[in-house]
């Protein structure tokens, strides 16, 4: 990417064919379809990139078997296409980003033949569907082996457990990987960019966008063919902005998620628990050295503000313990993330959780809005193609193929699980650092390190024990548009989902990079971290556990 002030540059009062607006993964997508098509494509988004429903995620490239549970007693065709199609869509995921995604086992403990028997039929089902692009046949494992590769699992009355597979993937790096990918094909982005206003044609059309910088509040112009609104659970908004009578049509479903020490699970593989008191299914998901436990899923009327709460992480872990030897306690509790999945109004009342996840393609007739609405995140891609289509036919242009199917993103190119040995080679570094680098950057964790190499450093960790190092935050801060301590911890390094007391500790090292780079005085720098730690206290209490003190 250009670093931020260059991107302003190039983007304000310009034109352009296409202006999305939303810098989640659909409309990263849709930059880089439309891009990659031909089309001179302009990316804003009003934060940051990835800071809302795209970074909240299970972290799972799947088709969704509580989808396909829900397609079939509800005989709903539109469940089940969303199923059929995310399952082609995940292994496209997996092959274009391999340094991000991974294939994962998930087990789901069976206590009776009756599950045994039902679970098999449904996940043979799930194998069905995927056809060529499976990921691995399911299979039944008895008793014995179940207790083995699930060690902390309470013993009572088990049968054993039905194991499939699914994909893993960095949800957060993955976005940005899109943005990059973008940018490297031509295309111009800017974060923290806000769409306020449209200028129109005399008919009434959209000729341009009204933006606001969020750090400077000065308001430049975009001028475009075409303008896409990709932004997830704030559609309706942008909508408005366009077509003020413009009905709503977003139903938001708030996620919330739990992170707990690897321990408690003590496993490679993932657990699935089939069904909650409101009849959900949750997951037990090892990341990254921790394990991550969602999602609830329950309706609210903003996206913003949305916190994981005490009596949230009470549920979850309720229906965790009944599976476990030794319950977990709300103070094991390391960290948590909560955020608004975007659905689309149906015309029957149905609860969220039984709202199709499938996605629509809107065109404002009077406006000329194209709007993405709904959809999941291993959807993306087909739903940036579904959206480039359309764009393509409203800017009277021959629709050209898309060509996002099979094109590796920045990183990919030469990237082979061994890569992380090229690193050792080269900068002298630990496995371990060598590992969690190529996992974060692919190919392009050499240019990190190349940081490191002409300031030492830079070389060093955020904190002793764990692998992010100091050339990341910098990295961040010149290729990645990177501008807070929140930027960086939760986003382009992902420590903040690791563990709040770690963040905490480390938020003034954050701070200081920050403020060589970008020229904060002293002030400004102690001000940012003292108050992104009381962000994180804040969030702390409201999960019910006890704050960091201050001065830690």
């Amino acid at each position: 990417m250009q670093s931020r002030s260059d991107a302003l540059r190039a983007i304000a009062g310009n034109a352009f064919d296409v202006c999305v607006i939303g810098g989640g993964a659909t409309g990263a997508g849709c930059a880089l379809d439309a891009q990659l098509r031909g089309l001179k494509t302009v990316l804003l988004e009003a934060r940051d990139f990835g800071s809302a429903t795209s970074s909240v995620s299970t972290k799972m490239v799947h088709g969704g078997v509580r989808y396909l549970e829900q397609a079939i007693r509800g005989l709903d065709l539109a469940e089940y296409g969303v199923v059929k199609r995310a399952l082609r869509e995940r292994i496209r995921m997996l092959r274009n980003a391999p340094f991000l995604t991974r294939t994962m086992n998930l087990a789901t403990p069976c206590f009776s033949r009756f599950e045994c028997a039902y679970l098999r039929l449904g996940l043979k089902l799930y194998d069905w569907i995927a056809g060529r692009a499976s990921l691995g046949a399911s299979h039944f494992i008895p008793r014995e082996e179940t207790l083995h590769r699930l060690p902390t699992l309470n013993p009572d009355r088990l049968a054993g457990a039905m194991v499939y597979s699914d994909g893993q993937f960095d949800d957060v790096r993955y976005d940005i990987a899109l943005v990059a990918t973008f940018t490297e094909a031509g295309g111009d982005a800017l974060n923290y960019a806000r769409v306020v206003g449209f200028e129109k044609t005399l008919g009434g059309k959209l000729c341009a966008a009204e933006v606001e910088d969020q750090q400077t509040h000065r308001r430049f112009t975009v001028r475009a063919g075409a303008f896409v609104n990709a932004t997830g659970p704030y559609a309706d908004g942008v909508r408005k902005i366009a077509a003020p009578n413009a009905l709503p049509r977003m139903r938001l479903s708030k996620g919330v998620h739990i992170v707990l020490p690897l321990e408690v699970l003590s496993s490679d593989d993932a657990m699935l628990i089939p069904k909650t008191e409101d009849g959900r299914v949750l997951f037990a998901i090892p990341w990254q050295g921790r394990l991550l436990v969602g999602t609830t899923e329950e309706e609210v009327a903003t996206a913003d503000d949305l916190f994981l709460m005490k009596e949230e992480a009470e549920y979850l872990l309720r229906h965790l313990n009944r599976f476990l030897l030794h319950p977990v306690a709300l103070g094991q509790v390391v960290s948590g993330t909560a955020g608004a999945r975007p659905l689309v109004n149906s015309s029957s009342p149905k609860a969220v959780k039984r709202l199709a996840r499938d996605h629509e393609v809107e065109l404002d007739p009077r406006s000329g809005l194209i709007s993405i609405l709904g959809g999941k995140w291993t959807t993306y891609r087909a739903m940036a193609e579904d959206t480039i289509d359309s764009v393509q036919k409203v800017l009277k242009k021959p629709v050209k193929a898309c060509r996002t199917k099979c094109y590796p993103l920045l990183g990919s190119i030469d990237y082979t699980p061994e890569y992380w040995r090229n690193l050792v080679n080269q900068f002298r570094i630990s496995e371990n650092a060598a590992r969690y680098l190529a996992r974060k950057y692919g190919t392009r964790a050499s240019d990190v390190m190349n940081l490191a190499t002409n300031d030492r450093e830079l070389a060093l960790p955020l904190l002793d024990g764990l692998a992010p190092l100091r050339a990341q935050v910098v990295f961040g801060i010149r290729n990645e548009m990177a501008i807070s301590i929140e930027d960086i911890l939760a986003r382009r390094i992902g420590l903040e989902l690791y563990g709040w007391k770690e963040t905490i500790e480390v938020a003034p090292v954050v701070a200081k990079l920050l403020a060589r780079e970008l020229g904060w005085p002293e002030t400004v720098e102690r001000e940012a971290a003292d108050e992104y730690a009381n962000k994180i206290r804040s969030r702390m209490q409201k999960a019910g556990l006890a704050p960091v003190p201050a001065g830690t």
